[in-house]
């Protein structure tokens, strides 16, 4: 292992989810300095993404899936490397971003794999890398499984959060012939006209009467009860991918929608960035990032907090306060 210089004496701080349930269930704990094992380095912490997939392993909707009680929240972070196991020493001292898994974010000190690497811009932030990060990645690769080209319409359902403002702008900047968003309220919609939105609509997908009546593509980021009713949205040979499910899975028959409109040859499709390979999702990371540094892209920050306000940063994501994405920071004394 080659480090650099580091404070050993001080104990790392890391926010860990104590017990399954609401915002109130994560506290900041005193943890040993962590070391990489081989393929890993260790990472010194500017910013921890907050993320939706944080929320659902927190609350336990993913406890079937192995998440369990303990865990220390993130998936994502930017900072300067200080370690690494075996492997390429060059990264020391690089500031960079980079995935951890689906833990071990919201911490002074986050080990990552290696492969997950990214170096950063000089002019680009670190607050802004994890804004920018795994959002930007898993939109351009979600609009890449619906096979989008230029001049297709595009409906971005849940257009709010991290995945959808930078769906909105990466479609804008693909050419897309119309990009329509569905969200909560006119002031949002406001916001996301300015990213590249063509029209708004509301989360039902109703509101705006010169919106296309169908689309070549439909992201969707939410899920839930309604999501049947959107494949009336798709025109024939539309493709309707979804990235997430904030409001739950769909019901058990949500494809009787589509088989009813068998002739439209529309399609159905999940995504997520685990079936892209690392060399891939390296490669476009750092093209977002250096098409954000270009002004070509917005990192679209709702608010840095301090890591110990990772309890308020849930709070705000619960009620549906966030606009992009929420930060966490450490502040090291």
């Amino acid at each position: 292992m080659v480090p650099i210089e580091k404070n050993m004496e001080k104990p790392v701080k890391a926010v860990m989810v104590q017990a399954f349930g609401g915002p109130e269930v994560l506290a900041v704990a005193d943890l040993p300095d962590p070391h990489p094992a081989a393929g890993q380095v260790l990472i010194t912490t500017e910013a921890s993404g907050v993320g939706g997939i944080d929320a659902l392993i927190r609350s336990g909707a993913l406890a079937e899936y192995g998440a369990t009680p303990g865990r220390i929240l993130g998936s994502e972070v930017a900072g300067t490397v200080t370690e690494v196991g075996e492997g390429d020493t060059t990264w020391v001292g690089r500031r960079v971003w980079a995935l951890t898994g689906e833990s071990g974010g919201y911490a002074e000190q986050a080990l990552a794999p290696a492969e997950t690497l990214v170096l950063l811009p000089t002019d680009l932030s670190a607050v802004a890398a994890v804004t920018l990060g795994s959002s930007a990645m898993v939109a351009h690769f979600a609009l890449r499984h619906a096979h989008f080209t230029r001049g297709e319409s595009v409906l971005v359902r849940g257009a709010a959060g991290g995945i959808g403002v930078m769906a909105v702008q990466i479609a804008a900047r693909g050419g897309a012939g119309t990009v329509a968003v569905t969200t909560s309220s006119a002031e949002r919609g406001d916001r996301l006209r300015e990213l590249g939105a063509t029209h708004v609509l509301d989360r039902l997908g109703r509101g705006a009467p010169d919106a296309p009546a169908g689309y070549d593509v439909i992201l969707d980021i939410v899920a839930g009860a309604d999501l049947p009713s959107f494949f009336a949205r798709l025109e024939p040979n539309g493709r309707m991918v979804a990235v997430g499910a904030m409001a739950g899975t769909p019901p058990a028959d949500f494809g009787m929608e589509m088989v009813a409109a068998f002739r439209k040859s529309m399609s159905f499709a999940t995504f997520s960035a685990d079936t892209v390979p690392a060399l891939e999702r390296r490669a476009a990371t750092a093209e977002l990032f250096t098409a954000a540094s270009r002004g070509e892209l917005k990192a679209v920050v709702h608010e840095a907090l301090p890591l110990e306000q990772a309890v308020l940063a849930h709070q705000k994501m619960e009620a549906g306060e966030v606009f992009g994405r929420i930060a966490l920071t450490p502040s090291r004394s």
